[in-house]
């Protein structure tokens, strides 16, 4: 059975990469930091040299590297030393040959292709931006940028007709969930502007209301039963295993969100108090008690499949290369595993699953909703009393006779 072009170039250290074997040594060491397999970096490493070797044969100075020059090794018909036999490069020979041009740009070796220039946010909206909790700075900024082609960059000449066309002509192009969520920023925004005097006063009025009924339905939870089931799906004998577990653990005892897993640090746990200190919505800093269970886990991740890295955030991709979860999506994907391993219905697949079942688990145990709400860090009490409609028995107490009845 022939071989590919790939399995001669991976043991092709004869291959001579010229004035590019420093670059190509440092690139491999680069990946082996990162946290690649040696196989890995291996076929990187050949690759790198594949290139090297080739632009010497096609007369192409290192400086001259760009797309156009990836594009053309891509399409070459291989006859480079060490190559038995004239073949054509796969595309995953040529995307690790494109990750070399790559490392060689970020060193500034090459040229690289400049990134398209994103709009430069108008100066007033960075200063709103300095007032707007964290995790919402960049969507509410963007919001409001948005609008502003449309309402112009003099708010003091906007009225309450402009105010609401161009709301209703959003409302044509997305959905209204997301014009919802930009109403409730330009509305911050107007009030911003007024406080400075830069809009007239009460502008933010005119701003249409986009319906939706809040807290119509019940809370999604599970049993806590089917916690323990999700959470014992954990394979604690691998890295992943233990990560899962710990961000599980988070979740379901202390109705953490997934923004709040991705923001932790290594200073935000107390071992000496046994608490968690959590910065979430309008920035504030809250510290909750650290279970038992949780916190063992959490070290023992910690100590045995946490990357070693100077970076002092807590939770990490476990597969090459090494860098912190980011994206909601990375937790909620746990809670997917875990729900996919586990076999059971549920409501939903995302973090916030776990979220509304401690809630819910916390009322049912016995709980006030002021607990409760403390424990989630609501900023309205409308919001944990959406989790008191799960409660049947104390519906039960407080319920109304119905007109009528005998």
């Amino acid at each position: 059975m022939a071989k590919s072009s790939e399995d001669h170039c991976h043991g092709l250290r004869c291959m001579d990469a010229g004035d590019l074997d420093p670059l190509v040594t440092e690139f491999t060491r680069h990946l082996t930091v990162l946290g690649h397999k040696s196989l890995t970096v291996s076929g990187y490493d050949a690759a790198a040299r594949h290139l090297a070797q080739w632009l010497t044969l096609a007369k192409i100075a290192v400086a001259d590297i760009d797309d156009g020059v990836a594009d053309r090794f891509a399409r070459h018909r291989c006859r480079c030393p060490g190559i038995r036999r004239e073949r054509s490069v796969s595309a995953k020979y040529v995307r690790r040959v494109r990750r070399f041009i790559e490392f060689l740009g970020e060193r500034g070796i090459v040229q690289r292709k400049p990134k398209p220039a994103l709009p430069t946010p108008h100066r007033r909206v960075v200063e709103f931006q300095d007032c707007v909790t964290e995790l919402t700075i960049d969507r509410h900024g963007r919001m409001v940028m948005r609008l502003l082609p449309a309402l112009g960059i003099r708010p003091r000449s906007w009225n309450a007709q402009l105010i609401r066309d161009v709301i209703i002509a959003e409302t044509k192009r997305v959905s209204l969930a997301y014009v919802k969520t930009m109403t409730m920023a330009l509305r911050g925004y107007l009030r911003f502007l007024s406080a400075r005097g830069l809009c007239r006063a009460g502008l933010d009025q005119a701003v249409p209301i986009i319906p939706q009924w809040r807290l119509s339905s019940l809370p999604r939870y599970i049993r806590s039963s089917d916690v323990e089931t999700l959470i014992a799906t954990c394979d604690q004998t691998t890295a992943t295993g233990v990560r899962d577990r710990a961000i599980l653990l988070l979740l379901a005892r202390l109705g953490l969100r997934a923004g709040d897993i991705l923001s932790l640090r290594l200073t935000d746990v107390d071992w000496q108090q046994a608490t968690l200190s959590v910065r979430g919505k309008g920035r504030r800093e809250t510290r909750l008690p650290l279970p038992q269970d949780a916190g063992d886990t959490l070290l023992a991740y910690l100590d045995q499949a946490r990357p070693h890295v100077a970076d002092v955030r807590i939770f990490f991709m476990s597969n090459a290369p090494i860098r912190p979860l980011t994206g909601s999506s990375a937790v909620s994907d746990v809670v997917r595993s875990a729900i996919r391993k586990a076999g059971i219905p549920v409501p939903s697949n995302g973090a916030n699953l776990l979220r509304h079942s401690a809630a819910t688990a916390m009322l049912r145990g016995g709980a006030t909703l002021d607990t409760v709400g403390a424990v989630l860090r609501h900023r309205s009490p409308d919001m944990t009393a959406h989790y008191a409609k799960v409660d049947v028995t104390m519906l039960l107490q407080i319920a109304q006779p119905w007109p009528g009845d005998a």
